[in-house]
């Protein structure tokens, strides 16, 4: 991927000499290209993930009653799990559209899609950035306070669903007072989580209403779509239960085990090429939390660029999670 090239001014004069300007008008050019392959892109990836979350929750309802076998399909859909969580994951960085207000649209409406509010999703993920293997660290526990027997349920619990559930049960907050969200934000917080400084963001007024916008937006639609699949809403639940397992499964994949206090410390996954491009490269997360302002598009291109090296294959940084918690004496 090509880098700007930006203008050099003499420093002595006022003028441009004509290479000068050639090089200026050349990089307006670069970086104009570059911004409307972006927004092409952000803009084919959302109208995509649009259509297949729309066929999930309402286009197969429609087919399912003649033939059963017609939920299968939710099968593949469900296997594009982690593209879909991507495409929120750019909106999340603002690199789904370079227009702010549309980039931020794009995202409320696959959140809503996906079950859960963006401003939750969005707050959420920019504190891992900020409090990554500090704050946040699941797999972590210490043998002076706690012991694995005590905290392996939960741990498993996250690991196979758990996450996913909590996103979405979240929406439960709408119906409280901004009061009262800031009253659990004090009672949640501590060293060893961001809850105390997620729900701060939220209970923002302008945030917020947006959440509430959007947790309404959310029970609406699925509540919709189980009523359309009828005596077959077990489908859709097994489908989305599935998606809640992949989502919770790979959140951690990238940081289990890596170094503590290291807020940029992320591990880079191999995956063949085609499964990459489905991932949108996430799976090169340790570049991402180096350079978050990256587009998907140019994580490849920057990890090649500095000699970049696998850390450990996707599959098996999924499985490994299995062991368990770790002690923290043993990191």
């Amino acid at each position: 991927m090509g880098q700007v090239v930006h203008a050099r001014f003499p420093e002595k004069t006022g003028e441009v000499t004509g290479g000068e300007m050639t090089e200026r008008c050349t990089g307006g050019a670069v970086h104009a290209q570059r911004r409307d392959d972006g927004r092409r892109i952000g803009s084919w990836l959302t109208a995509t993930a649009v259509v297949l979350n729309i066929a999930q929750l309402f286009g197969l309802p429609l087919l399912i009653p003649g033939d059963p076998a017609w939920g299968w399909a939710l099968l593949p859909l469900l296997l594009l799990t982690t593209t879909f969580w991507s495409v929120i994951h750019e909106a999340v960085h603002g690199n789904l559209h370079h227009w702010r207000s549309r980039n931020d649209r794009y995202g409320r409406v696959l959140a809503v899609l996906y079950g859960s509010p963006f401003a939750l999703l969005k707050a959420g993920h920019l504190l891992h950035h900020r409090y990554n293997r500090t704050r946040e660290r699941a797999e972590v526990y210490d043998p002076a306070s706690s012991t694995w027997a005590k905290v392996a349920p939960g741990y498993y619990l996250r690991l196979f669903g758990g996450l996913y559930l909590l996103e979405v049960a979240a929406i439960m907050l709408a119906a409280l007072p901004v009061a009262a969200v800031h009253g659990l934000a004090r009672a949640m917080d501590g060293p060893d989580t961001v809850a105390g400084p997620l729900l701060e963001r939220l209970a923002r007024p302008e945030v917020f209403r947006q959440f509430r916008v959007d947790a309404a937006a959310v029970v609406g639609l699925h509540g919709a779509a189980f009523a359309a699949y009828g005596p077959h809403w077990w489908m859709l639940l097994a489908a989305l239960a599935g998606r809640g397992v992949i989502v919770s499964l790979s959140d951690n994949a990238y940081h289990y085990g890596t170094d503590l206090d290291e807020p940029l410390e992320a591990l880079n996954l191999k995956l063949p090429a085609p499964l990459e491009v489905l991932a949108l490269s996430f799976n090169l997360h340790g570049v991402h939390h180096l350079r978050p302002g990256l587009r998907w598009y140019e994580l490849r291109p920057a990890f090649d660029a500095e000699g970049g090296r696998h850390d450990i294959g996707w599959f098996r940084a999924v499985a490994r999670q299995i062991r368990g918690p770790l002690r923290l004496t043993d990191r």
